[in-house]
């Protein structure tokens, strides 16, 4: 954990944590079952469920490059979900993003919007 010095500023408030789709078969229901939105940094795959609960799995292959490319883009792609989703109050979905080639160098402000967009196209979000 970041220590502050004198005169910084505080650390921005925590937000709630996600809950995550762990096992294989739930990405697999998603990717059969589900809608899919293709943006320019994502693609979203989404499933409506029966329970009140926003579920999220990310994925990146081992197409888009090594190990360090990988895990850059899985974790951009989990910044943008914890920063866009909690503030749009959707519940009853599962949702598997899916890293591309340009998601570990897209300017972050556009994989943010690639989000949205992709949530819109796929009926989740309005």
């Amino acid at each position: 954990m970041a220590q502050l010095d004198e005169g910084s500023a505080p650390l921005p408030p925590a937000l709630p944590r996600l809950e995550r789709l762990k096992k294989r078969r739930e990405f697999l229901r998603a990717a059969s079952r589900g809608k899919r939105a293709a943006r320019p940094g994502l693609v979203l795959q989404a499933l409506a469920i029966p329970e009140p609960s926003l579920r999220l799995g990310f994925t990146v292959t081992k197409k888009i490059g090594n190990a360090v490319i990988r895990n850059r883009a899985r974790r951009r792609l989990k910044e943008a979900a914890r920063l866009t989703l909690p503030g749009m109050g959707l519940s009853g979905w599962d949702l598997v993003l899916i890293g591309r080639d340009a998601t570990a160098e897209r300017p972050f402000p556009l994989l943010i919007e690639d989000l949205r967009a992709a949530l819109r196209q796929a009926g989740v979000a309005p």
